[in-house]
C-alpha cells in the first residue's frame, strides 16, 4: 500500500501496529489452513482429500480476493477520495461499491451454481457438481465482507478486520472436521464430506460478517450515517475500474498458488486417465499430490509474515531511499534465504513427514519437486510486497500471469509425459520464470545490489551442509531405527530429530560465515536471537585464535 494513499492522521506508529494485528491474524489463518487439512485427509483418505481439494480453489480464490484484494482497494478509494473526512459521501462511495459488488457476486454466483454441471465435467467428475454448488454461495459474502474490511483499514482500525478473519478460520474449520467426521461416520459418503467442508467455508465466511456488522453497528447504523450524498456526483466509472484493476493486481501474488491448484484441478484428473489409469486409482493418486498443499503453507509462513509488513515500511521510507533500499535488501535475503531452508528441509524430511501427517511415504519424490516451489513463492510474495510499496501494480501483474500462462500451456503435456510429477514440474517452471523477471525488475527499477556474493556463498554451503549431514543420517542411521518400528510413531520421532539437526546445521553454518549481518537479524521477526548466537559464535572463534596464537 503506497504512502499517498495511507490516512494522514492515523500516524505511522499506530498504522504498524494495525499492520502487526493483521499480520497475526493472517498466520494464524495460514497455520490453521495448513493443520486442518492433515486430520481431514486422515477422516477421507486420499480420495476424499482429492474430492475436497479439486473444488477449494473455487471459494478459496473469491474469500482471498475479498481479504487481500477488494478490501484494500476500498481502503485506497476512501483514502484517495479523503471520504473519512465527511461522512455522507463516505456512505455514498461505499453504498455504490458495494451495489458494484452486489453485482458481481449474483453473476458469479449464477456461473458457479448453474454452471456446476459444465465445471464438474470439465474437470472429468460430475459428481463434484455439488461440491461447486455448496461453494457458489460464498460468493454472497464478498459485498459485505469487502466494505466493512476496506472501511475499517481505511480509518485504520484494524482490529475488527483481524478478529474476523481469525473468526472465519476457527467456524470453518470447526465445521469441516466435526461436519466431516460426522458425514463419514453416518453415511460413508466422501462426497457428502466434501459438500460438508466447502459449507464449512461458506459458515465461517458468514460468520466474518456478523461479527463486522456487529464491530460497524455504530458507524453504519447511526441517524449520521444514514445521510449520502447524491450519488450523481460520483466518478462511477472511474471508480469501478479502479475497484476492480487495483484488487486484482494487489492480490494476484496470493492467489498463484491458488490459481495454479485450479489449473491442476482441471487437467490432473484427465491427463491421468488419458495414461491408462482407472479412474479409482487416478483420483487417489491427484489426492496425494495435493498433500503438497499445507506442506508448502508451512514454508510460506514467513514469507507471508515479510510480505505483509514489507509493504508499509517501503511506502513510508519513500522520500529516504537508502532506508527504503535498506529495507529492500533484507526482506530479499531474507525470504531467499528462509525460502530455500524450508524447501530443501522439507525435501530432506519428505518420507518421514509424509508418513507422519498423512500415514503412508506414497509419492514423497513428487511431492518434493512439488515443495521446490517454496522458492519461488518466496520471492514472488516479498517482491510484489515491495514493488506495492514502491507504488508498482501493473507490470508485476502481467508478470504473474505470464507464469500462470506457462502453468496453463504445460501441465496438461507434462503430466502425460512424465506422470503426476509433470504437474509439478510445470508448476516449477510457472513460478520460477515469474520470480526471475520480478526480481529483474526490480533491480532495474531501484537500481539496486539485493545481495553480496559472500551471502549466495553462505546460503550455498548452509543448504548443502544441512544436505549432507541429513542424507548420512538417512543411509547410515535411520535404517536402525526402523528395525524398531517403521510406524507413524517412529516417522514422527524421525521427522523431529532430522528437523532438529538439519535447523541447527544451517543456522550455525549461516551465523559462522556471517551471511546476514548482526544488523540485518535485529531488523528480522525473533532475528535478536540469531544475532546473539552469531556473536556468541564470533567471540568463540576469536578465543581459540588468540590461544593457538598463544
Amino acid at each position: 500500500m503506497s504512502e499517498k494513499y495511507m490516512p494522514e492522521k492515523w500516524g505511522m506508529k499506530v498504522y504498524l501496529k494495525g499492520v502487526a494485528m493483521l499480520t497475526v491474524a493472517s498466520l494464524f489463518v495460514k497455520v490453521l489452513s495448513m493443520v486442518y487439512r492433515i486430520p481431514f485427509q486422515n477422516l477421507v483418505g486420499d480420495r476424499g482429500f482429492y474430492i475436497y481439494q479439486q473444488v477449494y480453489p473455487f471459494a478459496a480464490i473469491f474469500v482471498t480476493w475479498t481479504s487481500s484484494g477488494l478490501a484494500v482497494a476500498i481502503s485506497k478509494i476512501l483514502a484517495d477520495e479523503d471520504a473519512n473526512k465527511h461522512t455522507s459521501e463516505r456512505n455514498a462511495i461505499l453504498r455504490f461499491l458495494f451495489s458494484v459488488l452486489a453485482v458481481i457476486s449474483a453473476i458469479l454466483f449464477i456461473v458457479l451454481f448453474f454452471g456446476a454441471p459444465f465445471f464438474a465435467k470439465m474437470m472429468g467428475d460430475q459428481e463434484l457438481a455439488g461440491l461447486i454448488k455448496v461453494a457458489s454461495f460464498v460468493v454472497f459474502c464478498i459485498p459485505f465482507l469487502s466494505i466493512y474490511k476496506g472501511f475499517f483499514q481505511s480509518i485504520g482500525n484494524m482490529q475488527p478486520v483481524a478478529y474476523a478473519q481469525m473468526v472465519e478460520q476457527a467456524v470453518r474449520v470447526a465445521i469441516i472436521i466435526v461436519g466431516t467426521w460426522q458425514v463419514v461416520a453416518m453415511t460413508h459418503s466422501l462426497y457428502a464430506a466434501g459438500e460438508v467442508a466447502m459449507g464449512g467455508t461458506v459458515a465461517g465466511e458468514l460468520a466474518g460478517v456478523f461479527l463486522l456488522v456487529w464491530f460497524g453497528r455504530k458507524y453504519f447504523f447511526s441517524h449520521e450515517s444514514l445521510k449520502s450524498t447524491p450519488i450523481q456526483s460520483l466518478n462511477k466509472w472511474a471508480m469501478t475500474k479502479k475497484l476492480l484493476l487495483f484488487s486484482f493486481s494487489v492480490s494476484l501474488s496470493s492467489l498463484m498458488l491458488l490459481l495454479f491448484q485450479l489449473v491442476d484441478s482441471f487437467t490432473i484428473f484427465s491427463a491421468l486417465q488419458k495414461m491408462g489409469l482407472p479412474s479409482l486409482q487416478a483420483m487417489e493418486t491427484k489426492g496425494i499430490y495435493d498433500r503438497s498443499q499445507p506442506l508448502v503453507q508451512v514454508g510460506l509462513v514467513i514469507a507471508s509474515s515479510l510480505s505483509l509488513a514489507i509493504v508499509p515500511l517501503i511506502a513510508h521510507n519513500q522520500k529516504n531511499r537508502e532506508h527504503a533500499k535498506r529495507y529492500i535488501k533484507i526482506t530479499y535475503r531474507a525470504s531467499l534465504l528462509f525460502g530455500v531452508a524450508a524447501a530443501v528441509g522439507l525435501i530432506l524430511v519428505m518420507p518421514n513427514i509424509n508418513k507422519t501427517l498423512f500415514e503412508t511415504a506414497d509419492l514423497s519424490n513428487v511431492l518434493s519437486i512439488f515443495i521446490i516451489q517454496i522458492i519461488w513463492l518466496s520471492l514472488i510474495l516479498t517482491i510484489t510486497g515491495i514493488l506495492q510499496g514502491l507504488g508498482k501494480l501493473k507490470i508485476p501483474s502481467f508478470i504473474l500471469l505470464m507464469g500462470i500462462l506457462v502453468k496453463c500451456l504445460c501441465n496438461s503435456l507434462f503430466v502425460q509425459t512424465f506422470g503426476i510429477a509433470g504437474a509439478a514440474i510445470a508448476g516449477n517452471m510457472g513460478l520460477m520464470m515469474s520470480a526471475i523477471v520480478l526480481v529483474a525488475y526490480l533491480k532495474k527499477l531501484q537500481t539496486i545490489k539485493l545481495a553480496p556474493w559472500r551471502f549466495y556463498k553462505g546460503m550455498t554451503v548452509a543448504a548443502l551442509l544441512m544436505a549432507f549431514v541429513l542424507v548420512l543420517f538417512s543411509v547410515f542411521l535411520e535404517p536402525y531405527a526402523r528395525n524398531f518400528s517403521d510406524g507413524r510413531t517412529m516417522a514422527l520421532c524421525l521427522t523431529i530429530i532430522k528437523s532438529s539437526i538439519g535447523a541447527f546445521i544451517f543456522l550455525t553454518t549461516l551465523a559462522k560465515m556471517r551471511t546476514l549481518a548482526v544488523r540485518e537479524w535485529f531488523l528480522l521477526p525473533l532475528g535478536k536471537y540469531m544475532a546473539a548466537y552469531q556473536l556468541r559464535l564470533g567471540r568463540m572463534r576469536k578465543d581459540t585464535e588468540e590461544k593457538v596464537r598463544q
